[in-house]
């Protein structure tokens, strides 16, 4: 069953990105002097957090595509958008904007007074990225990258739990992996054509993001790989054994650019993981079931 227009104009296929903000209550096992009540306190304020930055992405979705509308109803993908298509006006999209911005920060105050500056920070790091940031060449993926860093910097503050560093520059270069694999797959859909739809993709070219992409996902595996054999994590987790997820890993980044190189894929991270390659949800899938026997089993 299709979803009303306004329903689809706010993206909500896209929230699965907010689980990073999840990633410090999920790897922060509970402490056994900590009690019950506790621990509940700091599962709701992530969950409050988790829905304060998909309603806050929400609302710059809005605005990012009313900003675009006329470049979009050239787009062969883009023109489908229920702003781009005409289904949902300017003013009404504009209105819905603002309304998830109240949102958005009323429930990430909930969460914690942290947690509402660094929303706040997001949502306008992402205005900005909207109106001009986007068209500068290597800035764009950098904005895109830093809002995964302050979704899991969010969810430390709404857990009151502390991320390693190793975990952050895994989730930064696997943020910028991801954003120049989208580049990627709009260079192929766009062609000669993708400077009609924003003059700085003519500035990427495929030769130099074949090789950034190749370097991010070995950054990606080496800082993970670091986080598994850290003392700290051995230490936090009780155990040694998180080093025998780095293979699923490997295997998640290998298949996605297989995924980008063959098929195209790039162009929706979203896409591909909630049900596009089968054998890319199972092996994200085997990842959670592995890591979630290392950290509480």
């Amino acid at each position: 069953m299709r979803l009303p227009a306004t329903l689809r104009a706010i993206r909500p296929q896209q929230w699965v990105k907010n689980v990073f903000v999840l990633a410090a209550v999920a790897f922060a096992r509970a402490d056994t002097s900590v009690s019950h009540d506790a621990e509940f306190g700091d599962v709701l304020r992530s969950l409050y957090a988790f829905a304060a930055f998909c309603i806050g992405a929400s609302a710059i979705y809005l605005v990012n595509d009313v900003l675009d509308v006329e470049s979009d109803r050239a787009h062969p993908t883009k023109r489908d958008r229920p702003i781009a298509a005409g289904e949902v006006g300017a003013p009404l999209a504009l209105a819905m904007s603002a309304g998830c911005v109240a949102a958005s920060l009323a429930l990430a105050w909930l969460a914690d007074a942290t947690v509402l500056a660094i929303t706040a920070g997001y949502i306008l790091l992402n205005f900005s990225y909207s109106v001009r940031l986007k068209h500068v060449v290597l800035v764009d993926v950098f904005c895109i990258a830093t809002g995964f860093l302050l979704r899991v910097q969010a969810g430390a503050f709404a857990a009151h739990a502390e991320v390693s560093h190793w975990l952050l520059l895994c989730t930064f270069f696997l943020a910028l992996f991801l954003a120049l694999c989208k580049r990627r797959a709009e260079i192929d859909l766009l062609g000669d054509e993708r400077g009609s739809h924003r003059a700085n993709l003519m500035q990427y070219t495929s030769g130099f993001l074949d090789q950034m992409v190749t370097a991010l996902a070995a950054c990606t595996i080496v800082c993970y790989t670091m986080y598994t054999v850290s003392d700290e994590t051995a230490t936090k987790f009780g155990s040694r054994n998180l080093i025998y997820t780095v293979p699923f890993v490997v295997f998640g980044l290998a298949r996605y650019l297989l995924l980008v190189s063959q098929q195209k894929a790039g162009g929706s991270p979203t896409r591909v993981l909630l049900g596009g390659d089968a054998i890319f949800v199972v092996n994200a899938l085997l990842w959670v079931a592995a890591t979630g026997l290392v950290v509480y089993g």
